[in-house]
């Protein structure tokens, strides 16, 4: 998959869990179920992001690296 929509699939996954979050936590009526729901939704955008970052780290430390001068 490319790494552009890796990241996009991350971000909507975080803002929906927190569009499923503020919902239930602003209405009169919170749903338990859904509030778990986005919290599990958030945790797992996260988790896939965190994950991204790290394997995206290493790509750039090695282009970045500096070589010594001959």
């Amino acid at each position: 998959m490319n790494k552009k929509y890796g990241q996009i699939i991350n971000t909507i996954l975080i803002v929906i869990g927190g569009a499923i979050m503020i919902y239930t936590i602003s209405g009169e009526d919170s749903n338990k179920y859904l509030q778990i729901l986005g919290l599990v939704i958030i945790m797992f955008g996260l988790y896939r992001a965190t994950n991204f970052w790290v394997e995206t780290k290493d790509d750039e430390d090695d282009n970045n690296e500096e070589k010594p001068e001959i």
